[in-house]
């Protein structure tokens, strides 16, 4: 549900520009990354909050949020009301993001939770495939607003569904406190430097406000650090990065998630605008080969990576990656369904091929009782690299089309400076591509540097998690 979300709203900003009231390109932005941000800035605490109380608990507890906030989505009158329920909406995604990798990895032992979290990938990708053409049919048939309305019959028998079938597996320390202090620094920290990010991406912005909120959040999130080092129970223990398979693996999202994070953005303006002139519908399933390229390599390589491991068959999917979007740079200024489906289906298999033994790597190398927070900062790291992508995109643009136009067509109004698009538009859109692959080849730096399980360390994972 939360990938079909996140996909139909991407196919339907264009159209949300132009029909929504009161909707200016600051809002469209924020559609998307208040959504993130929101995410971002309660994954860890959550997660944290989630290895106290029970995981299942406010996992279910996410899908009903979740559910009601789409609801109020439909309803908005303006651009404004839309953002505020969006951010909603985001509280009830975090409550399932910081949870899910973690019942999935205390539900099935150490050998196999490669299959397991590559099994759940298929959701996300066949989520993410349904999203782009569902997407795409109902905004041009039914209209925007049903894009969220598609959530609520979903959402409330998920939420009946975890409720009643769900099992709490996790393992809980008694008398652990919550660290109060750790939550308000971390929290405030990132929804500041995320807005300061954000707010310089649309180009008109008081570039004194985006100075002073980008150095509050960093100095708040530095207040966080030292406030962590010194608290009995942290929210976050900062000696899981001295874990090597741990911090690898998180690094490696990170870059990875900054160089995915504006691609399928980019093609939908790009597919929507003038020279191609495709409706929702049309560009959903031009953008078909990535998704499902997604969901058919993510359960694969889960298998690959219980039987090889992890290390070479993520960074084997970083590679192919990096093939697929060096291609994307030398995109025509309009092409074929078929001309783009093989860099969209290199670059989603090598998606899908990354991000389902990365991250068994990631929540295989800490204890049980951390395994919420470890979920919680491995989603936070990738929702943190793909709102700063999206933002780096539109400050990269701007730099090859006047900052009117570009906000007119995020706005979904192609008509206004359409010819200075088509002479310059596409010149962006492979200067933003090129830094994009130079993040992906980054990216497999840590990945294969972060080594493999020692025959000690092997040993000591399933021990500690009682398997």
């Amino acid at each position: 549900m939360a990938s079909l979300d996140a996909s139909i709203v991407l196919i339907a900003l264009p159209t949300i520009g132009r029909t929504l009231p009161k909707t200016s390109p600051f809002d469209l932005i924020w559609v998307l990354i208040g959504y993130q941000l929101v995410v971002s800035a309660f994954l860890v605490n959550f997660g944290r909050l989630a290895d106290m109380l029970g995981r299942v608990r406010l996992y279910t507890l996410g899908f009903a949020v979740f559910t009601l906030s789409s609801a109020l989505c439909s309803l908005s009158q303006t651009g404004s009301q839309l953002v505020v329920f969006r951010m909603v909406q985001g509280l009830g995604a975090a409550f399932l993001f910081s949870n899910s990798a973690a019942i999935l990895t205390d539900a099935f032992p150490f050998e196999e939770r490669g299959r397991a979290l590559g099994t759940n990938s298929v959701a996300i990708g066949i989520g993410s495939v349904l999203g782009l053409v569902l997407g795409g049919f109902l905004t041009a048939v039914a209209g925007w607003q049903s894009i969220f309305w598609v959530n609520v019959p979903i959402g409330i028998a998920a939420t009946l569904w975890s409720h009643y079938r769900l099992k709490e597996l996790s393992v809980r320390r008694e008398g652990q406190r919550l660290d109060l202090v750790g939550n308000v620094t971390f929290a405030g920290g990132l929804i500041a430097l995320l807005s300061g990010i954000s707010l310089d991406a649309v180009a008109g912005e008081n570039q004194y406000l985006v100075i002073g909120l980008t150095g509050a959040g960093l100095a708040t999130l530095c207040t966080f650090a030292f406030v962590e080092a010194r608290v009995k129970d942290p929210l976050l223990k900062l000696s899981l990065f001295r874990n090597r398979l741990f911090t690898g693996g998180i690094v490696a999202s990170l870059l990875n998630a900054l160089a995915r994070g504006c691609v399928l953005l980019v093609l939908v303006f790009y597919l929507q605008g003038p020279n191609m002139n495709l409706d929702p519908f049309e560009a959903g399933v031009f953008l078909l080969p990535n998704t499902a390229a997604i969901a058919f390599f993510g359960p694969l390589s889960g298998y690959l990576s219980d039987k090889r491991g992890s290390r070479l068959i993520a960074t084997t999917g970083l590679a192919a990656s990096a093939i697929g979007l060096a291609i994307l740079t030398q995109l025509p200024a309009a092409t074929t369904f078929w001309n783009l489906a093989l860099p969209l289906t290199l670059f989603g298999a090598g998606m899908g091929i990354f991000q389902s033994p990365n991250r068994s790597s990631v929540m295989s190398s800490v204890a049980p009782e951390d395994r919420g927070v470890a979920s919680g900062i491995s989603t936070t790291v990738i929702n943190l690299g793909m709102s700063t992508s999206r933002s780096l995109a539109f400050v990269i643009m701007a730099l090859a089309i006047p900052v009117a136009v570009l906000d007119e067509m995020f706005a979904g109004n192609f008509g206004a400076g359409s010819g200075l698009f088509a002479a310059n538009f596409v010149n962006g859109i492979h200067l933003v591509f090129l830094i994009s692959t130079a993040f992906v080849l980054l990216s497999i730096i840590p990945s294969i540097l972060r080594g493999k399980p020692t025959p000690t360390e092997k040993a000591e994972i399933p021990l500690a998690q009682g398997e």
